[in-house]
Order: C-alpha cells, then structure tokens, then sequence
C-alpha cells in the first residue's frame, strides 16, 4: 500500500497515525481528511506539514464529493472520523448519527465505486457494553448502552453489510481507552492532567470504580497498522492494552506524576449510562503476531511529561468554547461528600 487516505487524521488517535505512517513507511504517502470539528486540530499536524509524503484536506466524510476526491488513488482507508465522546452523546445524539453511521456509510460507498483495496474501520471496545466478569471476544453480541457506543456499533453493522453484499475489503478494529500527546482535554486522562497542573479539582464520576483497559496511543497506532497490513477481509480485532485500572487509582496516579495533592480530588454526581467495566480479549490479534510494547505506568508518566511541555496546545483549547462545555458538563455537577476520602 502506498498511498492512505486517514479520515479524522487531525483527531487525537489520527494524527498519531498519520505520524506513525510516516515514521515507518518510508515509501508510504498519507493523505489526511478532516472536517475540523472542535476536536479536529491542525497543530496535531504540525510537525508532517513540511513532509512531502504528507497532504491535508479539509472536508466532512459526510460528503461524498468531498471523499471521492480525496480518496482517489489512495490504496487504503483508515477511518477514524467519528464524534467520540460519551457525555456530549448524551447533550446531543443527533451528530453523532450523523457522523459515526452516514459519514461511515458514505466512505464505504466511496470505496466500492474507486475500487480501493482496503478499508479499516475504527470501533471501540464500547459496542460490547460494560462487561461484569471475563473480558470481550470479537464474537460476543453488541450491547451499546449510550448513544455514543450505538452509533459505534451501527457503523460496524454496515460495514459488515458492504462486505457481505458487496464483497467491499473492509475490516474492523475495536480499540480499548487510548491515551497520549494530543489528546483533547475533553477525555479523562488528559482533562485531569491539565486541571492539576492548574491546581483545579479532578471530577471523578460517582465512586472512581470504573474500570478501563487503557491502551498508549503509539500502541494503539501500531495495532491498527498490524491490522492494516495483515488482517482478513471481513474480520473484527480487538486492539487492547492489557491494562485494566480503576479511574480512582489513574486519577491518583496523575496526582502523583504532577506532584499535587489528592485534595484536588472530587467525586461528582456519576453521568447517565455510565458502564462499569471493560475488558477486551485480544487473543486474537496476538495469535496473529501482535502485542502492545508499553507499560501503562511509563506511558503515563511520559504523557504528563508532554502535557507539562506544550502547554502552547493545550491552553487554547481550554478556553472559549471548551470552558462553555465544561461549566455545562461539571459546573452544576453534585459534589458526593461521603467518597471524596475514597
């Protein structure tokens, strides 16, 4: 494959892609495709711009002109554009039909029509649902329990449906938490990374029990790469970090990383459809020759350490629109008093 299209390549998990492409193709070309949303951020790209192999369009994968042209010639489709965040699922449903089941179903389309040879799908582990004991193998039903997950599951419906009806060579990745440089600061991990290098306080949901596998973002690159270049037509792979860790325990181990106090800890009112647990099986992908390479504990140390380092990306974020949204998220959000000494 010479020549990838990545749509949402000026996300978070895209743009580290994007980069990894680069970084270990060195006969590959990367063509990036975004819309530019709030979380779509040019200076996650700042580094490829002088790179010749590289090119950005700006466009909505909701557009099938928009996508034909930027797909043509390309060998490959890696799509990682999708409106990714639970609780803005839960403010507002609709953009995320939109986006995570028609944008999908228009990519989809656009391959079939250009003959591309190859089409990865970018799915979570949260189509399972939450899972109370074991972990999740590819084969185990969806059980989506917020409108986030569900889009995520119906978009992997039709691809299953393109490559049943229509023999289109496409494949799934269901990915587990991911994080890293770049990551909007929105999500959990960095969103407590900043506000404690602010000495503001870090709103665990309800108890801080949940549990989540967390994968490093160059890991999760290398993965879906694997995937891109030696998976089957029609499979699914989970794509996890096999590190699973209570919210509560990562919170106090940024705390620990930034070197604040666990004062700055506050359990709030849980959200809505908050899932307990997940846990992602990836005999799998590992019987086919891959396996994560970090541990979660240096991986984490090593993101604080980019956060402490480019505070030029991240303090513009948390202002303006991003303060909005987290005054509505949090702002009336209760305080549970009888946990906050958890």
């Amino acid at each position: 494959m010479h020549r990838i299209l990545v749509t949402g390549g000026a996300g978070f998990i895209g743009s580290n892609f994007a980069r990894y492409q680069l970084k270990h193709h060195a006969d590959r070309e990367v063509v990036v495709l975004d819309k530019l949303t709030y979380a779509g951020n040019l200076d996650n790209l700042r580094d490829l711009e002088s790179d010749r192999r590289f090119a950005f369009q700006q466009g909505d994968i909701c557009d099938p002109a928009a996508v034909r042209a930027a797909a043509a010639g390309a060998d490959a489709i890696v799509n990682f554009a999708a409106e990714t965040h639970v609780d803005r699922s839960l403010l507002d449903p609709s953009a995320f039909v939109m986006t995570d089941v028609h944008g999908v179903n228009v990519l989809l389309e656009a391959v079939r029509e250009l003959g591309v040879a190859r089409f990865v799908q970018i799915s979570t582990d949260e189509v399972y649902g939450q899972v109370a004991a074991g972990s999740s193998k590819e084969t185990d039903r969806y059980a989506p329990r917020n409108p986030y997950s569900a889009t995520k599951a119906a978009a992997e419906l039709m691809v299953h449906a393109h490559h049943e009806s229509y023999g289109v060579p496409a494949l799934i990745t269901r990915g587990s938490n991911t994080f890293g440089p770049f990551h909007y600061p929105e999500k959990m991990i960095p969103l407590f990374i900043t506000n404690a290098l602010d000495d503001e306080p870090l709103p665990v949901y309800g108890d801080g029990k949940q549990v989540r596998d967390w994968l490093f973002v160059e890991d999760h690159c290398a993965g879906i790469d694997f995937v891109l270049e030696h998976g089957l037509d029609g499979e699914v792979y989970n794509v996890g970090g096999g590190n699973e860790r209570e919210n509560l325990g990562v919170t106090r181990l940024i705390l620990g990383l930034v070197g604040k106090p666990e004062s700055l800890l506050r359990h709030v009112e849980d959200r809505a459809g908050h899932d307990r647990r997940y846990s992602l099986d990836c005999g799998k992908l590992h019987r086919l020759g891959w396996q994560p390479a970090r541990r979660f504990e240096d991986a984490l140390a090593e993101t604080v350490q980019w956060y402490r380092a480019n505070e030029w990306w991240w303090r513009k974020i948390k202002s303006g629109a991003f303060a909005e949204y987290y005054q509505r998220q949090y702002g009336d959000r209760k305080v549970l008093e009888d946990t906050a000494g958890d």
